[in-house]
């Protein structure tokens, strides 16, 4: 279920909530702060983190365009099959003939940029593995915008330009993929036309990736190429089976996506494992707080979506290229439909029984694919214009003391105006206050550490906010 009741209720006091924070800057708030009254209403208030869309990002959300979208998932749907381990010579059918197209439609996308986003292929030969019986060369199609300002602050969208067949080793029956996974294709390819003419403070990369449905050799290779480089990938975002808003019982749900957003990291160490048993934290993982962030900037009308959060890593029996993501440190979480059609995925295209089968694209719902390109898009955008995540935070514990003291590191980013502090009860899903406390790297709260999480987020000029950072002990 969601972690946060969604619906008018939620919307109606959106604003205000957001409103609570706009006063945050670079002047210092009072050291002390009061500790919240505990109650159970608290679960029903919104986000008091949430940053309501202003009239740029409005601007850019309305330039995604259904039709463009339609278009890109029948295209791609088109080339038969795009298996990984068909034909990649044939320029009419398989994965080598979709794969030229999306570097030729995003290099044409990049056209507009004035130089700023850049188109590459990213390849490497897979060796015999699992689902992979030949050497097989993966290549994943890569849209850089870089950011004029902290472009080594890098976030990531992609989606996985791969189809399947019922058998998984079929690399030559037909499969349309329009689904699982043209339409977060499409996503990304969406996204990468409307930022082009823009700036941003960080840099973007919009990725159509391989290998998915052999076992995510392309987005590994991606996420290894990172980290390899030392790339600070603060933000990743996979779109995997976002094109229905239709379940398999024929009920809709045209207005929420689901965000699967892991609790205890993939790669945590046995030393991190045991501070976060003595200290808490399940729900407060990288992961976690992206996922947050996603709902303070994109869950309400601009977008006209509600995004349900996932406290799961990932479906049951099911996997997505944000998870070698998530093994190499970097946070990352998964969009998916409301309630999938099994029936329109990883199926032989075929009527059986009067039913049809197979991922074809009159299954798939334009608007809604749109409109999850739009949470994608008001995500990634405020993630680039705002400051980082903030690091080096920590929570004082060298004495016993009923009050909490927040460290942290000042960012480097020009803009920066300043800090809020976080707080919200343990049992609590969301942030519930924040408290402006200026440019400063060190503050007091009156209240106690062993009651409360904490947390701390930066702010531009801009009024952008960063996602939370959840301090670690410090002696």
């Amino acid at each position: 279920m969601s972690p946060q009741p969604r619906g008018t209720n939620r919307r109606t006091v959106l604003a205000a909530g957001a409103a609570a924070t706009a006063a945050a800057g670079a002047a210092a708030a009072p050291a002390a702060a009061a500790e919240p009254a505990a109650g159970p209403a608290q679960a029903d208030r919104p986000p008091a983190t949430a940053q309501r869309p202003g009239r740029e990002l409005r601007a850019l959300l309305a330039e995604v365009d259904p039709d463009r979208i339609e278009a890109d998932v029948r295209r791609l749907a088109a080339f038969g099959t795009r298996h990984t381990l068909s034909t990649q010579d044939d320029p009419d059918r398989g994965i080598g003939a979709a794969r030229d197209w999306i570097h030729r439609r995003l290099r044409a996308h990049a056209a507009a940029s004035g130089g700023r986003m850049t188109v590459d292929m990213q390849s490497y030969v897979q060796e015999p593995a699992n689902r992979i019986p030949v050497p097989t060369r993966i290549t994943n199609v890569l849209a850089t915008l870089r950011g004029d300002t902290d472009p080594d602050r890098v976030y990531v969208v992609s989606g996985h330009y791969d189809s399947r067949a019922s058998d998984v080793m079929d690399a030559t029956s037909d499969a349309p993929g329009a689904d699982d996974d043209a339409s977060g294709v499409a996503v990304a390819m969406e996204l990468a036309r409307v930022l082009a003419t823009r700036r941003t403070a960080a840099t973007i990369v919009l990725a159509a990736v391989a290998g998915e449905e052999q076992g995510l050799y392309g987005a590994a290779h991606m996420a290894e190429q990172f980290r390899v480089r030392g790339t600070r990938v603060q933000g990743m975002f996979t779109n995997d089976i976002v094109g229905s808003s239709t379940a398999d019982d024929g009920t809709r749900d045209p207005r929420t996506v689901r965000l699967f957003a892991e609790g205890v990291p993939t790669a945590e160490t046995p030393g991190e494992a045991n501070t976060r048993r003595s200290v808490g934290g399940e729900n407060d993982s990288p992961a976690r707080q992206l996922a947050r962030f996603v709902r303070d900037v994109a869950d309400n009308d601009a977008t006209g979506m509600d995004v349900r959060v996932i406290y799961r890593r990932d479906r049951y029996l099911r996997g997505g290229d944000h998870i070698p993501f998530l093994e190499r440190r970097f946070p990352a979480a998964r969009f998916t439909e409301p309630a999938e059609d099994y029936a329109h995925q990883h199926q032989d295209v075929r009527v059986e029984d009067g039913k049809q089968y197979g991922d074809l694209p009159d299954f798939c719902d334009f608007g809604y694919i749109a409109r999850v390109a739009r949470v994608n898009l008001a995500a990634v955008w405020t993630l680039a214009q705002a400051p980082g995540t903030p690091t080096g935070v920590g929570i004082v514990t060298s004495a016993l003391t009923n009050d909490t003291e927040l460290v942290w590191d000042r960012g480097t980013e020009p803009d920066l105006a300043g800090y809020e502090v976080v707080r919200r009860e343990t049992t609590a899903a969301e942030w519930t206050h924040v408290e402006p406390v200026g440019d400063v790297t060190r503050h007091t709260v009156r209240a106690s550490k062993d009651n409360l999480f904490f947390g701390v987020r930066a702010v531009n000029r801009a009024g952008h906010r960063s996602p939370v950072a959840f301090p670690l002990p410090r002696s």
